[in-house]
């Protein structure tokens, strides 16, 4: 295939690849059908939908998509069992993941149970001192003290600690679990290894939904019922800020989340985002980069129960009090993380593999080094592992890249004794291991990443969904576009290009560009160059003189004095011969 815009070599190393001639015949052919935009039909073409299928897609409804919870293994049993909790006004515990996946999972089950006078013990380990998911004395000491423990985006992989409750457990999870499962009344996970895999994309919270469906089925008939589409906004913050795929009904989960969000009617979530000044409509990117680094920051470096309490509480005092403790360790969390991203970047080269990238050092706080984790795969096109030493002993997390199983191998690792704990899922993964283990399993990972095809990519090339002129990019067309989302992981957003544009540019709080183009003064975009100088784009795009460049990235709309304008946000340009 011909490059497009005969880039074959951009600012940042990529080739631009365009749709081929039989995807621009579909989305003509759609256009003329449909009478939709062919922006948006190159978008949706691009997504393999059809003509036919253009309007149920643009329109996704939750009760088209929402699957029978019944067909997720032992969910009876576990819908019976809260079921019988609530009604017999059991003594109910609820053992949460620290991440976002976990505390809005633990709020959905809270706000439920509340709604018929219930106020279940909620328990969130520590990361530094208890590390992830049930251990044994956290379990024990539940069990002794309730009648039934809720663990959530946990315990899967948890046998010894499920054993040691000495009550009925019921696990509503989605990481990967291995052939034999603990000894729990439940275990509700798509990613059971009896599973069918069609439910693979749920997030944990997405589970704990389907099974507040299933009990709000079972008890109809017997009073007023929690209003569960009410819930939606806390699915949708959980599904994005765990990065599941927005397919299927994961799609429509954060559709309809974000309406519900929107209305500002949970008092938390209104809380961080006026601390957090969104003051626009709520969006994925806002869910992802805003919203769910806050609620993560006390599961990080602070009080790992934080984030739950919050997206629970029905108190505005507490929800305020909440929110700015939340935001000021969001704001101490990036400055470790900055620090240990620059030395893990640094140590990553020192390494013999070449499928993984890792580094590992002393004092590395083990609440970061997820996220640094991410940073190290961002910059080096391969999985990433990145691990803190306390004493003899190293925690670590783990991120993949796309078609590389990373969960299933660090499995492996923990199967072959190789290092003392490890799970996951695909894209991201945990381990624990001793300072003798760690070259041995840094080595067999390598091998193990190797035999997948990791390390063999550098940047890839840059897929465009199609070419635009500046004075087509309107705020019309860009909300048309938006009605093909929501997007992020697994649904990228369309990548729009545009040709041979001459640039102005400005330098903003010494490390973001804005940059304008356009042919005349009226039709001129603004395009945003987040963190300029941390790519080769900053250099070459902040004095850009006479020479034109193409541009490529995606449009939004910028909300500012009341009025709505088209922006590009930058990701790539070459110069334009």
């Amino acid at each position: 295939m011909d490059a497009f815009l005969n880039v074959t070599q951009s600012l940042t190393n990529r080739r631009w690849i365009g749709p081929d001639a039989g995807q621009r015949r579909l989305a003509e052919a759609m256009a003329q059908l449909t009478h939709l935009p062919l922006a948006l039909c190159q978008t949706l073409t691009a997504r393999g939908v059809t003509a036919e299928d253009a309007a149920l897609f643009l329109t996704p409804a939750l009760r088209d998509l929402l699957p029978d919870p019944l067909t997720l293994k032992d969910m009876a049993k576990a819908a019976d069992r809260l079921c019988h909790a609530v009604q017999t006004r059991q003594r109910i515990a609820i053992f949460a993941d620290y991440d976002v996946d976990g505390g809005s999972s633990a709020a959905l089950l809270m706000i439920w149970l509340r709604h018929f006078g219930l106020t279940p013990t909620l328990y969130i380990p520590d990361r530094i001192d208890e590390g992830y998911g049930p251990n044994i004395p956290a379990m024990t000491a539940l069990g002794a003290a309730h009648d039934l423990i809720l663990c959530v985006d946990c315990g899967t992989l948890s046998h010894d600690p499920v054993a040691a409750a000495k009550c009925d457990v019921v696990i509503l999870d989605h990481h990967l679990g291995i052939e034999t499962l603990p000894r729990a009344h439940a275990i509700v996970n798509p990613n059971r290894q009896d599973e069918t895999g069609d439910l693979a994309h749920l997030c944990a919270a997405s589970v704990v939904f389907l099974l507040l469906v299933e009990a709000n089925r079972r008890l109809r008939g017997s009073g007023a019922l929690p209003d569960l589409m009410g819930l939606l906004d806390l699915v949708a913050l959980a599904t994005v800020a765990d990065v599941a795929p927005l397919i299927g009904v994961n799609r429509a989960f954060v559709r309809q989340g974000l309406k519900v969000m929107a209305r500002r009617e949970r008092i938390g979530l209104r809380a961080l985002s006026d601390i957090a000044r969104l003051d626009q409509a709520p969006s994925p990117y806002a869910l992802g980069f805003v919203l769910g680094p806050r609620i993560n920051a006390g599961g990080r470096i602070g009080q790992a129960d934080l984030g739950a309490r919050l997206l629970a509480t029905d108190n505005l005092a507490e929800a305020t009090q909440l929110a700015g403790r939340l935001d000021a360790l969001n704001t101490e969390r990036r400055e470790i993380e900055a620090a240990v991203r620059e030395a893990a970047l640094a140590q990553v080269d020192s390494h013999p593999t070449t499928a993984l990238a890792w580094a590992a050092e002393d004092g590395w706080h083990p609440g970061v080094v997820g996220i640094v984790a991410a940073r190290v795969k961002e910059a080096t096109h391969r999985p990433a592992v990145v691990i803190g030493f306390d004493g003899d002993i190293g925690k670590g997390s783990a991120r993949s890249v796309s078609g590389v199983d990373l969960g299933a191998a660090i499995q492996r690792l923990a199967a072959e004794g190789l290092i003392e704990k490890g799970g996951g899922h695909k894209m991201a993964a945990g381990l624990t291991l001793t300072r003798a283990q760690l070259l041995p399993a840094m080595a067999r990972l390598d091998a193990l990443l190797a035999r997948q095809g990791a390390g063999t990519e550098g940047p890839g090339d840059l897929a465009i969904t199609a070419l635009l002129m500046p004075t087509a990019a309107t705020p019309e067309l860009i909300t048309e576009i938006d009605q093909a989302g929501p997007f992020g992981a697994g649904a990228p957003g369309p990548r729009f290009a545009f040709a041979a544009q001459r640039l102005t540019a400005r330098r903003l709080a010494d490390k973001h560009l804005k940059l304008t183009f356009g042919e005349t003064e009226g039709a001129r975009i603004e395009a945003m160059l987040f963190n300029a100088f941390d790519t080769p784009l900053g250099a070459a795009l902040e004095t850009p003189g006479h020479q034109p460049f193409h541009l490529a990235g995606r449009l939004e709309l910028n909300h500012w004095n009341g009025k709505s304008r088209p922006q590009l946000r930058l990701e790539d340009a070459a110069a334009a011969e």
